[in-house]
């Protein structure tokens, strides 16, 4: 663990402080600026919840913090098993982070499979919990140890705490009237309650969960609550655990405000809620449940009382379907899914790029190609996303960079939807969904206005000075074409894919039409006004790193490490991937060298070689885990020495 750096004066007085702890029998408590914890165990362990609860009462306290929720696929995978394993890392700190860490300093390990899998991330020196129950001779051969780890020294290197977690819930929950098999799923909770201890984590917030989770069935709350607080009781008492942490609140690492900690999911449902309410529309999501994206689906679902309409569908065809019906009918319309329901939703996105409807394409992208990683992360659908159409079909494609920057991205997705009349991609992935930050809660004048104006009657004057309607007729500045709400008397228009006439939408075949059409639909998505890009370059360095969505905090993470260590090395990250920013060729011009970190095998490189004639280096990772900041740290090394 890193320490915080103390003054001799505060020093002596820790030394003071702590001799007379001891002396009063209290517990040593130390000062840390940050810390990665952990959990893991089989996927039926509950890790995920004791993950977010600890996370919960972390950003309660004030840290600082980034997740990473690592879980298998299957719903049930076979426990015991090394396939089955799965984990919830937290790094939280007094200060401003970006990732969730690289190597755990904590590793709470439920059975054998899960030190297995994680003992290989854990520097030397690192504590391991351990829960000794399960390290039976049947469960250690599962997963291939032929001796017992905890016994045959291979463990020397760590701090290792051996705990009988099973055997200490159950003894604290003897007196609730519950089976064993009950009482032993109540373990996590005191692994919970252990952890907090440790860290000096608020328990309130934990406990108010608990009763309100198991409200129905209040003896299985108490029994819960019960193991937690044993968990505490038992760091407090037990020699094993001679010293907790303190961990001070990021006090300097955010502008004032309210802040709640927020998953990329949730700020995007969030976001698109936002985003009706500033353009006074209603919101309708058409949906399939897909992982990562269903958490959009479920959360959207709670909200009808801001207008939200969900209609999950009977499959991806369907969902998309729907929403672009809404679109046509007047509402601000999204559907969501992951790369292999956007290989079925294709036909329908290049219909929307025909009807030059709003619509919002929300891609969380995994692992691939076909069923692929559902669980793990990846950026490999951007090309998909950009050409995976019939036809000339160009659809602006944006990336959040965060799991809180998930809220702005809607909006702006839904900005550049509504103003240009378009389908839009917003392109998020497993690693944003699921992991989680502080996020500020904005004023309601820091939103931005979405008005739309809908066409109100006639736009044209043929040359008989009859006045109609014609849904083709493009605004000058944005070359979007009017919305029209269908019933509106006198705004009747055909809609459909076969090519349409400009100006008046009729049915046509010319050449020469089509080629115009072609190019103006086009020529409307290079003109999107986006904002220009910035430049990160306090050095004037020779050699510019650039990304885009969530490899943006490993690779700011490795360039402060680079800079710290008297390095000069630029950053920029795009969030508009297309059209790209107008000053994007200028600032690649300026570099001797540029390097793509990517989680696919180079497609924002290939864009960008093709477009600017820029020998971009790609460093690509398609291993479903996201980039960690000391690989790329190394790699940006070697290149700006190379």
């Amino acid at each position: 663990m890193t320490s915080q750096v103390s003054s001799p004066a505060e020093q002596a007085d820790e030394a003071v402080a702590g001799e007379q702890r001891k002396a009063a029998g209290a517990k040593d408590v130390r000062r840390l600026d940050r810390v990665i914890i952990r959990f893991a165990g089989d996927s039926g362990d509950g890790m995920q919840l004791t993950g977010d609860r600890f996370t919960s009462e972390t950003a309660s306290f004030g840290n600082d913090l980034s997740t990473l929720p690592n879980f298998p696929a299957e719903i049930r995978a076979p426990a015991g098993t090394l396939p089955g394993v799965s984990s919830f890392q937290l790094h939280f700190a007094d200060h401003d982070i970006l990732t969730p860490g690289d190597a755990p300093n904590v590793l709470v390990a439920m059975n054998p499979a899960a030190l297995k899998a994680n003992i290989g991330d854990l520097p030397r020196g690192a504590e391991i919990i351990v829960n000794t129950d399960e390290f039976t001779k049947r469960a250690m051969q599962k997963v291939g140890y032929e001796t017992n780890p905890l016994e045959d020294g291979s463990l020397d290197g760590y701090n290792l705490h051996p705990v009988p977690l099973t055997t200490l819930t159950v003894e604290a929950l003897k007196e609730f009237d519950l089976t064993r098999k009950e009482a032993e799923r109540s373990k996590n909770m005191f692994a919970l309650g252990l952890l907090s201890w440790m860290y000096h984590r608020p328990t309130e917030g934990t406990e108010k969960f608990l009763t309100a989770k198991f409200a129905k069935k209040p003896d299985i709350a108490a029994a819960n609550i019960a193991a937690f607080r044993a968990g505490w009781n038992f760091g407090e008492t037990t020699e094993d655990f001679a010293v907790s942490y303190e961990v001070a609140p990021a006090a300097k690492a955010f502008p004032p405000g309210v802040y709640r900690n927020i998953s990329g999911n949730l700020a995007l449902a969030y976001g698109l809620i936002a985003a009706s309410q500033q353009a006074d529309l209603p919101l309708f999501l058409g949906s399939y449940p897909i992982t990562p994206a269903s958490d959009i689906l479920h959360e959207l679902s709670k909200h009808k009382n801001f207008g939200v309409r969900t209609f999950q569908a009977e499959d991806e065809i369907a969902g998309i379907g729907a929403a672009l019906g809404a679109a046509f009918g007047g509402s601000l319309a999204v559907t969501t899914t992951s790369g292999p329901g956007v290989a079925l939703k294709s036909e329908t996105i290049g219909l929307a790029v025909s009807l030059e409807l709003p619509l919002l394409i929300v891609d969380i992208q995994r692992g691939g190609p076909s069923t692929g990683l559902p669980t793990k992360t990846e950026q490999a659908d951007l090309l998909q996303a950009m050409f995976g159409r019939n036809g000339e079909a160009p659809v602006p494609v944006i990336a959040p960079r965060t799991p809180a920057d998930c809220f702005e991205a809607a909006l702006e997705a839904a900005r550049i939807a509504l103003t240009y009349r378009t389908p839009v991609f917003l392109l998020s992935d497993g690693y944003l969904a699921n992991g989680s930050e502080p996020w500020r809660i904005p004023e309601l004048d820091e939103l931005p206005d979405l008005r739309v104006q809908f066409a109100q009657g006639p736009n044209h004057a043929l040359d008989d000075g009859t006045e109609v309607f014609w849904p083709y007729k493009r605004d000058p500045h944005t070359l979007a074409r009017p919305w029209a709400i269908p019933g509106t008397p006198g705004l009747e228009h055909r809609i459909g894919g076969i090519e349409k006439e400009d100006g008046t939408g009729n049915i046509s075949y010319a050449p020469a039409n089509h080629d115009f059409m072609v190019r103006t639909r086009q020529a409307k998505i290079d003109g999107i006004d986006v904002p220009e890009l910035e430049v990160d370059d306090p050095h004037g360095a020779g050699t510019l790193v650039m990304g885009w969505g969530s490899t943006y905090g490993p690779i700011t993470a490795a360039v402060r490490r680079l800079r710290a260590a008297g390095e000069s090395i630029a950053q920029a990250h795009l969030r508009h991937v297309n059209p790209f920013p107008r000053n994007l060729g200028a600032v690649l011009k300026r570099y001797d060298k540029v390097v793509i970190p990517e989680m696919n095998l180079g497609q924002l490189a290939t864009l960008v070689r093709a477009k600017y004639l820029v020998d971009a280096q790609s460093y690509t990772q398609v291993n479903g885990m996201p980039f960690k900041a000391e690989q790329l740290a190394k790699a940006l090394k070697e290149a700006i020495d190379g």
